[in-house]
């Protein structure tokens, strides 16, 4: 922006500087050619004066003397002899010596020509000659002059609107920071108001919005940690009822499942009360977490008759995502294979190495495939559900720098991608 402005004024400025100097220029040209010519002619005239008052041997003295002046000066007398400078007779002479004083064109620059009428012989002629040099002379420095002025001028106003420009940017560059700073969860950053009226304006609306996004935000994390706090009382109500089970292995099955949904609800709180200022991720072993989901839900898998194939990397895979994320994430899609397919369908889960660092996470089934073709759009589902496990899975990959691909299997079922960066 501060380069077009720069480019606009000198673009504006060069067209006025021209509007005004090259007329003025013309201007001293003409100006130096008529006061050459009036000087000549002033000369021509005061030998005319001489012509019709001397005898011709004080005349051709009195030229003689004249022909040291700035204009060299030839009389043309009725006779035919010249006297003063040596000149030829032009036809413009012999148009003069009819009777009228005339200006005319010749070889290397112009001459005047003034009549002397009333000698007793008939009319002579008055010639003084003015070169092309003289009809021009101090013209070309009066350009240069000129020429300089214009520069000086436009630097000047280059100079100015650079000014302007940065006047006029810095507030820019001020919203732009804080825009970004808001955008990395610094939600107490606030612009200052400067600058031209308008963008006091925007400073101000900006102001006002990083603050009612604060507000809302503070009211949503209230809402879902109070949310999440609600279903503590039916846990504890179903903790209750876990100890009049007469099995004790199904008790202690349903208790760590009460205990693992204890956890989640736990983590939603603590996330719901987390500042929204972007911190470095955290990093946590994937080959550990996704093998401690796959045990979790295998129980639920035998019990619905459903064949899992695990193939979990034994080797240690370290992905820049927190625990819980990943966690979160493994159990958004599995969760999604046992509520979308019926009972006894068969599904896969690979974790390998991925190329560059981090975890390829793979999980294939011989379901029906996706019931939308939005699947990956959040709230979007044709089952029914919530349509929000493909998100979570998909905000965690991309929090490590991967991303989330879905596709169909070789079974023609559901296939999802999930690729996690190292840290």
């Amino acid at each position: 922006m501060s380069r077009r402005l720069t480019l606009l004024v000198a673009a504006t400025t060069s067209l006025v500087l021209l509007a005004f100097l090259m007329p003025l220029a013309l201007l001293v040209r003409t100006v130096a050619a008529d006061r050459a010519m009036s000087s000549a002619t002033i000369a021509a005239e005061s030998a005319a004066a001489l012509v019709s008052t001397l005898d011709r041997p004080a005349l051709a003295l009195a030229l003689d003397r004249a022909g040291t002046g700035q204009w060299p000066v030839t009389v043309f007398l009725p006779d035919g002899d010249v006297l003063g400078r040596p000149a030829n007779r032009s036809p413009a002479v012999d148009l003069a010596a009819r009777g009228g004083s005339i200006t005319a064109q010749a070889p290397g620059g112009r001459e005047v020509l003034v009549a002397v009428q009333g000698l007793p012989e008939g009319t002579a002629v008055v010639r003084a000659f003015v070169p092309d040099a003289a009809l021009t002379r101090g013209v070309a420095r009066a350009w240069l002059i000129l020429a300089g002025l214009g520069v000086v001028l436009l630097g000047m106003s280059l100079a100015v609107a650079r000014r302007m420009a940065r006047s006029l940017i810095r507030p820019t560059h001020d919203l732009a920071a804080v825009s970004h700073r808001l955008a990395a969860g610094e939600l107490d950053a606030r612009a200052r108001p400067e600058g031209p009226a308008e963008f006091r304006e925007v400073s101000a609306a900006l102001n006002h919005l990083a603050g009612r996004i604060t507000e809302l935000l503070a009211q949503e994390r209230e809402a879902a940690a109070d949310l999440s706090h609600r279903l503590r009382t039916p846990l504890t109500a179903l903790r209750l009822e876990i100890e009049d089970l007469g099995d004790p292995d199904e008790a202690a099955r349903v208790g760590a499942t009460v205990d693992e949904l204890e956890r989640a609800v736990t983590q939603v709180i603590a996330d719901a009360r987390r500042p929204a200022r972007a911190t470095a991720p955290d990093a946590c072993d994937a080959s550990e977490v996704v093998a401690e989901r796959v045990r979790f839900w295998t129980v639920l898998a035998d019990d619905q008759d459903r064949r899992l194939t695990a193939r979990v990397s034994p080797a240690p895979l370290p992905v820049a995502l927190s625990r819980d994320d990943l966690s979160a994430g493994v159990d958004a899609l599995l969760g999604n294979v046992f509520a979308h397919t019926p009972e006894g369908t068969a599904f896969t889960v690979c974790l390998e190495p991925r190329t560059g660092g981090g975890a390829r996470l793979t999980i294939s089934d011989e379901g029906p495939g996706f019931a939308t073709s939005r699947p990956l759009e959040r709230g979007a589902s044709g089952s029914g559900s919530t349509g929000l496990g493909l998100d979570i899975a998909r905000r965690a990959a991309e929090g490590s720098g991967g991303r989330l691909t879905i596709g169909r299997s070789e079974q023609g079922g559901a296939l999802v991608v999930l690729d996690l960066g190292g840290p």
